[in-house]
């Protein structure tokens, strides 16, 4: 264990806390088990390391991997005993689905040592599901997506705008003077701002290792799929990308990828768990509604831009880019008469030449344009709705 904490202690005095996630002031962190989940990339691990450095003593706290070797011939709950023995208060595991029955573990640990508290971060939001059976009613497991265009502002530019809600942008509130010329940095944003790493060099390449881990590891795992499905999905992605978006037609699909069409509808929820896509459904079916599928996008528009290369369509991107800023907060669901309903408002999302026809018969209708700097009446610029979390 001693090799644990110096690890632990290396890494909780090195992470940069200048910049902290949305998640880290939405978690309850006072949770005795806590789960954080979400896409590759986006910056779990650094979150729980920047909590641990702000708040916890180091000498009761531990922050361990699932994938150390040291759990090659140790369990989880042999650790916990220890660490409690010790004097441990804190416990905290990464990557843990690379856990064999963690969560049995993780439950006999909750139950065993009620003065402990236990926080878990899984990069497949698939295997944290399958493993909720078994933690139901202890866990609360709190879902992370990438960065919205009010972190990129303040990570990739030093920045800082306040966040506006959704009744604050339909209201023309935002107000940014800092930034008189918005639009030039909101598309780079949309290019490549959404993973924390694209800081880094080699963005691309580093993208393409995250779907691809994705892809051809985390969903076949846990399907128990073999290979050529997983590059099946790869293709799946990619038809999806170049789509305008895309309303999936199963049978053409189940064509082009040489595959049952039965298995079309599994194939598109297992990535959207995954945080590889977003599925569009109707309301009167509810979200899970298999069936009411409307349309399908790319789970952020980085990801239109590195699949869809010199094919991407704006309005796709546009689409993907405002669906997914509003899905952190809001249930997003298909229009009758535009292209999204939000709380009884309906949506419809162009350029600026976009016209008001599709929302005349809407009670509460709102355009929203791109390439506008500032808005007008039922009118609002695409980019203000980055700056809601």
């Amino acid at each position: 264990m001693e090799t644990l904490f110096q690890y632990s202690n290396q890494l909780i005095s090195t992470v940069d806390i200048a910049f902290t996630r949305y998640a880290y002031h939405k978690v309850n962190w006072q949770n005795r088990l806590l789960g954080l989940t979400g896409p590759r990339g986006v910056g779990k691990t650094t979150l729980v390391l920047q909590y641990i450095k702000n708040n916890l003593n180091p000498q009761e706290t531990l922050y361990v991997t699932a994938e150390d070797f040291y759990f090659a011939k140790n369990r989880l709950t042999d650790l916990a005993n220890d660490f409690v023995k010790s004097g441990g208060k804190y416990l905290f595991i990464d990557e843990i689905h690379k856990y064999p029955d963690w969560s049995k573990e993780l439950k006999l640990i909750y139950d065993y040592h009620q003065e402990l508290k236990v926080v878990f971060t899984g990069s497949s939001v698939l295997d944290i599901k399958k493993g909720n059976a078994d933690l139901s009613r202890r866990a609360v497991v709190y879902y992370m997506q990438g960065l919205s265009f009010r972190e990129y502002l303040l990570l990739f530019h030093q920045t800082e705008v306040p966040r506006y809600s959704l009744d604050e942008i339909l209201h023309h509130k935002v107000s940014v003077p800092q930034i008189p010329h918005p639009l030039p940095l909101f598309y780079s944003y949309l290019k490549k701002g959404y993973y924390p790493f694209s800081r880094e060099d080699d963005f691309g390449l580093r993208l393409q290792q995250v779907v691809n881990q994705t892809l051809e590891t985390d969903i076949p795992t846990y399907a128990q799929m073999n290979v050529s499905t997983g590059r099946k999905l790869k293709q799946l992605l990619a038809i999806v990308a170049q789509s305008v978006p895309f309303k999936p037609n199963m049978s053409k699909i189940a064509e082009m990828l040489n595959i049952s069409r039965n298995n079309i509808a599994d194939y598109l929820l297992y990535m959207e768990e995954a945080g590889m896509i977003m599925q569009l459904r109707t309301k009167t079916e509810g979200l899970r509604a298999l069936g009411k599928v409307d349309k399908v996008y790319l789970e952020n528009p980085n990801l239109v831009y590195s699949f869809a290369q010199e094919n991407q369509n704006k309005g796709n991107v546009r689409e993907t880019f405002f669906i997914n800023q509003l899905k952190v907060n809001y249930q997003v669901t298909a229009s009758s008469i535009a292209d999204f309903t939000i709380d009884g408002m309906d949506f419809e999302v162009g350029g600026k030449n976009k016209g008001l026809k599709q929302i005349n018969d809407a009670p509460k209708g709102f355009i929203v344009k791109d390439d506008l700097e500032t808005g007008f009446l039922n009118t609002i610029p695409l980019w203000h709705f980055g700056l809601m979390y």
